[in-house]
């Protein structure tokens, strides 16, 4: 028995013996089941602690608090309709047929329990455990700390025939919970409109309807038979209607793992799921096997995606290795091979969702992105393990399928691990070893110096003559480089432009808690920029070397060290005056403001600049304008990738049409 079954085997065992309590009756959620537990003062004053920061990202985080109340209603089977509108004026409304936010009187605070949730920071029903059994935020925590960070919100209750509503001006009641009108016994739920506060979010609070609806959809997706709507009153469609879509999902996980995976080919038919209970965790998981050589795994703790995985992607990964491993020892199939099959070898090609449902789950970080419950490790393995045992008897024909792809990415591995070891070896080297074609700046502390990853000779050299060289580094890349959505993993280590960047970057492969990690420490630039022609092949280049950061260096990404140069795609000229735009629209606006006659240069390349124009325009701190790239919503984004770099034409060429490239993708 390998020594991952034995662990598997134990802590089976553990769990087994520790029992499990029968469940309880959940009694009314009513004022009584409000807990406060702290105040809320400090919200305002120190916003990023609560929602993360108050840029875009902490932006859009309001509505997925205020939705995950509702979405926490459908949980319990209390709801079955969500909606999120986005109002002309860029507030935002939610409604949902749940129970209703309790609009009687709380003991303790003597106001009614709708604004012990609205106003106290701790206050809400998923504390009591009777009232909620499973709950992806705290209900009460979230939408309080959205009341605080509005400048005006209104929340409407429909419950027992009544409509109760209260309305609140930075976190502060403007008034007590009063009734405005009678309804239908049938008709209830809350629906909650705010306004963030421009004081706070000063960037600014335009909603992103990519952003909200992408999530809704990830929603949906997670919890089938909740139809969840999104509205635009901002734009309008060909038909003069406001711009919407409505989610809804009769298979969950499999309609998701079959729509992230809709541009891949296929390695056998249908889906690989299963939906149950283990050891009292509810666990729901979808995989899909393709000719790619991504691993894709995209893991859920209560609709929370947990994107630094945990417990319950440990205990997939061990359930997936060892049936699949037992399985092909027993079938022969591995006879001939002269190395040892390794846990990475199952996954490549590989597309999987694991969501599970926990009651008291353990967050490592105020983040929650990464799950600690042990029980849900086990739990998990042995739903993924019995899920595959199953499948592999039923489809030998795909089970002998799967087990060749894995024999070819074991293959490959081998030839990759050798390539890999050829980077290890020049990155680790001194200044000496550095690519040819860098020039590296003067100053020694990492988190003072930029490299600029140049497209083509020509403008790095341009580049290189305009530049700071006190903390400027450029890197000429030659021409396009690999694409890593179609090679496999040797190929793209044995590539010379790839080399260079990570013999530039100093970064290397590995670390203590994942073999296959990028290890930041002695990572030589903290801002890596993008820096491509202002066209077609410009934006192509940039979302190759993308594809190359999210599926090899997407820890860069996270630590937020890439970034996009900007280059002006105009110069307007009339007389002595001149302008840069970078649109047009700003083109035709300064051609206006200079009351015609101007000529205007349009920039073709970043080798039409001269160096002080190219400095000025785009690498000059004081002016240049830069857009950090970040990852909002990673399966959406492995989606997109996959399609812009895959061979599916399309559903590329759709996606180009209706959006800029970097739609999914926050700058």
């Amino acid at each position: 028995m390998s020594e991952e079954a034995k662990n598997e085997d134990e802590e089976i065992k553990k769990n087994s013996d520790s029992g499990q309590k029968e469940d309880t009756p959940m009694k009314d959620y009513s004022a009584d089941s409000i807990q406060a537990l702290e105040g809320m003062e400090h919200v305002r004053m120190r916003p990023s602690m609560y929602i993360g920061d108050v840029g875009v990202r902490g932006l859009h985080h309001l509505v997925y608090e205020v939705v995950d109340n509702s979405i926490d209603e459908a949980m319990g089977g209390h709801c079955d309709t969500i909606s999120v509108t986005i109002n002309e004026d860029n507030s935002i409304t939610t409604r949902d047929n749940g129970r209703g936010i309790p609009v009687g009187i709380h003991k303790k605070e003597g106001v009614s329990a709708l604004e012990v949730v609205m106003t106290k920071i701790g206050a809400g029903g998923k504390f009591d455990k009777d009232s909620y059994k499973v709950s992806g935020g705290l209900h009460g925590v979230g939408v309080s700390c959205v009341n605080a960070l509005s400048s005006h919100l209104k929340a409407t209750v429909f419950k027992e025939g009544k409509i109760w509503q209260q309305e609140y001006e930075r976190g502060k009641a403007m008034y007590p919970v009063k009734t405005i009108g009678e309804c239908k016994e049938e008709d209830r739920g809350t629906e909650v409109t705010f306004l963030p506060d421009t004081t706070i979010f000063t960037q600014t609070i335009e909603y992103s309807y990519e952003t909200l609806s992408n999530r809704m959809r990830e929603l949906s997706f997670l919890n089938k038979g909740v139809t969840i709507s999104i509205t635009d009153k901002r734009q309008k469609d060909e038909k003069g209607e406001f711009v919407s879509e409505v989610f809804y999902s009769n298979e969950g996980l499999k309609e998701f793992v079959k729509f992230l995976d809709a541009t891949r080919e296929p390695l056998i038919q249908g889906v690989i799921s299963m939906e149950g209970e283990k050891n009292g965790t509810p666990v729901e998981v979808a995989m899909i096997y393709n000719n790619g050589y991504s691993e894709n795994l995209h893991s859920y703790v209560n609709n929370i995606n947990t994107h630094e995985g945990g417990t319950h992607l440990s205990g997939f990964r061990r359930g997936l290795t060892s049936t699949l491993k037992k399985y092909a020892d027993n079938s022969g199939m591995l006879d001939k091979l002269k190395f040892e099959i390794q846990g990475d070898d199952f996954r490549e090609g590989l597309t999987a969702i694991v969501s599970v449902k926990v009651a008291e789950p353990q967050f490592e970080g105020q983040t929650k992105t990464k799950l600690g419950n042990r029980e849900v490790s086990s739990a998990v393995s042995q739903a993924v393990s019995e899920m595959l045992t199953n499948y592999l008897e039923e489809h030998p024909d795909d089970a002998k399928v799967i087990v060749q792809k894995v024999i070819l990415a074991a293959q490959a591995r081998h030839a990759a691990t050798k390539a890999r070891e050829m980077v290890q070896r020049k990155t680790v080297m001194s200044v000496g070893g550095l690519p040819g074609k860098l020039s590296d700046c003067s100053e020694q502390d990492p988190a003072l110096c930029e490299v600029f990853l140049v497209e083509g000779d020509s403008a790095g050299g341009t580049a290189k003559q305009g530049r700071d060289r006190m903390f400027q580094a450029i890197l000429p890349l030659r021409g396009k480089i690999l694409n890593v959505e179609k090679a496999m993993q040797h190929r793209v280590f044995e590539n010379e432009e790839i080399k260079n960047i990570y013999t530039a970057l100093g970064v290397t492969i590995g670390t203590e808690e994942d073999s296959k990690a990028l290890n930041l420490e002695k990572l030589r630039y903290h801002k890596v920029v993008i820096m491509c022609d202002a066209d077609v092949d410009g934006s192509h280049i940039e979302t190759l070397i993308l594809t190359f950061f999210f599926r090899y260096m997407r820890e860069l990404i996270e630590g937020g060290h890439v970034y996009i140069a900007t280059p002006p795609l105009y110069l307007v000229k009339k007389g002595s005056k001149k302008r840069y735009a970078w649109s047009d629209k700003e083109r035709d606006e300064i051609v206006d403001s200079m009351n015609g006659g101007a000529g205007i240069q349009r920039y073709k390349g970043l080798g039409e600049m001269n160096a002080i124009q190219l400095w000025d325009t785009t690498m000059n701190p004081e002016f240049r304008t830069l857009r950090q790239v970040t990852i909002t919503n990673a399966t959406e984004t492995d989606r997109i990738f996959s399609m812009l770099m895959g061979d599916e034409v399309p559903p590329r060429r759709e996606f180009i049409e209706k959006n800029a490239v970097y739609a999914n993708i926050d700058v």
